[in-house]
C-alpha cells in the first residue's frame, strides 16, 4: 500500500508521548530499535485517504471492511502517577521524498487522536534531518504487507 501526502506541523506534543520509557520498549519491538521522541505529521493527498482509512479500519478507529494482508501491531497505553496514556495501532512502513531513498519508520495511528486525514510517522530517525524535508514537501509512504 502506498500513501502519498504532504509534511505538516503539528502540535508540538508528541515529545511528551514520545519519551515515555514504556512506548519506547515497545517501539524498540516495532522499530528494531528507540524512536526519535517526536512524529512527522504527514496529511493525506486525496487519493490517499481511502487507504488511510483502511489503517483506521485495520486499527479499530473506524467502521468497514478489514484489508486482508494488513500488520497491525499494537502499541499497549497504560497510566502513570494518575495519568493516563493511550494506545495506538503501528504498521510497519518506509517512508520519501523521491521514491528512491526510503527511510524505515512505522505510522502510528493513536487511540486517542483528532486527526482522521493526518498519519503520524515514527522512525529510530530524526525524519525532518533524514529525508530530510520541510512543510509542504510531499512524501510517500509504503505499508509493509504480508500475504
Amino acid at each position: 500500500m502506498l500513501l502519498h501526502g504532504a509534511v505538516s506541523s503539528g502540535l508540538g506534543r508528541a515529545h511528551v508521548f514520545m519519551a515515555q520509557p514504556h512506548y519506547q520498549e515497545q517501539f524498540k519491538e516495532v522499530l528494531g530499535s528507540s524512536a526519535w521522541p517526536g512524529t512527522l505529521n504527514v496529511n493525506m493527498e486525496s487519493e490517499s485517504l481511502n487507504p488511510y482509512r483502511n489503517l483506521r479500519v485495520a486499527s479499530g478507529l473506524d467502521q468497514g471492511t478489514q484489508i486482508v494482508g494488513l500488520n497491525p501491531i499494537r502499541i499497549q497505553g497504560f497510566e502513570r502517577d494518575g495519568k493516563s496514556f493511550g494506545g495506538a495501532t503501528a504498521f510497519l512502513a518506509n517512508i520519501s521524498v523521491d521514491s528512491e531513498r526510503w527511510i524505515r519508520c512505522a505510522l502510528l495511528i493513536p487511540d486517542l487522536t483528532r486527526h482522521t486525514e493526518t498519519a503520524e510517522i515514527i522512525s529510530n530517525t530524526f525524519l525532518r534531518e533524514g529525508l530530510p524535508c520541510i512543510d509542504g514537501n510531499e512524501v510517500w509512504i509504503r505499508i509493509d504487507r504480508s500475504l
